[in-house]
């Protein structure tokens, strides 16, 4: 073999050893780009499942703070829409609910016995009273068995929202109206217990916030805000049983929800 085929063999050789070397080079740059990969691809999976851990606590505490009994921001929300009745010589509670009345308006609900000397004498006309505004209201529709009636106004006010699921017992409430006639009323307890009543179709809520003559009619509502129940009675003399007709009985008998 010449000299010249010798030195362009041993050329071949010095680089097919080149190749060889950045072969290697690359694998081994390749295994630890995968291993690096590899670990990104965990961080990010261990990222993504403590983000959705404190998404979960972020949930699980926003569920709390809205479920908290604030007797004060119930109170702001639910006045402007309860109202003293004034049905001939008695004084009662009503509150607006639902959307508008047909034509504008609002509808309210209150106990039948607060306006059954009016509807019982023919009349239709009563008053609602906030302070020292008046507003004349008619009774719409009644149901004696249930002590309820439906009233409509031609003024326009924010109706409260009903429940949609049934109360439990130990659930705290808050209970709006006019206890002797005192505007602006709020007391709070909590449900003791749903109360089958003789003289009633359906069981009664059994509640223990303080009621006096003048609440009846009055909304008994929950912590979202949301009526659960109206107060219809109180206990003769013992403190702390008063008894609401359950709203959902409302909304059944009266399209106003």
């Amino acid at each position: 073999m010449t000299s010249r085929g010798r030195r362009g063999r041993n050329v071949v050789v010095a680089l097919v050893a080149v190749l060889a070397l950045v072969a290697a080079a690359e694998a081994v740059w390749v295994r630890q780009l995968s291993g690096r990969l590899g670990t990104a691809e965990r961080a990010l999976r261990d990222d993504r499942a403590r983000l959705d851990r404190l998404e979960g606590r972020a949930d699980a505490v926003e569920d709390r703070v809205g479920g908290a009994f604030d007797a004060q921001a119930i109170a702001a929300a639910a006045l402007p829409s309860v109202f003293r009745v004034a049905a001939g010589p008695v004084t009662g509670t009503a509150w607006a609910v639902g959307a508008p009345a047909a034509g504008g308006g609002t509808n309210l609900i209150t106990n039948f016995h607060v306006v059954e000397d009016v509807y019982g004498d023919g009349g239709r006309e009563v008053y609602l009273e906030r302070k020292d505004a008046r507003w004349p209201a008619t009774i719409v529709k009644v149901d004696k068995d249930n002590d309820l009636a439906e009233l409509t106004t031609k003024a326009t006010f924010d109706g409260l929202k009903t429940a949609s699921g049934p109360v439990q017992t130990g659930q705290q409430i808050a209970v709006v109206g006019a206890p002797l006639g005192l505007i602006d009323s709020v007391t709070t307890g909590v449900v003791s217990a749903m109360r089958p009543m003789d003289d009633s179709p359906g069981p009664l809520i059994q509640f223990s916030a303080p009621i006096n003559p003048g609440n009846s009619g009055g909304p008994v509502i929950n912590s979202a805000k949301q009526v659960v129940g109206v107060a219809t009675a109180k206990a003769v003399d013992a403190e702390g049983i008063g008894l609401a007709v359950p709203v959902d009985v409302v909304c059944r008998l009266f399209p106003v929800c």
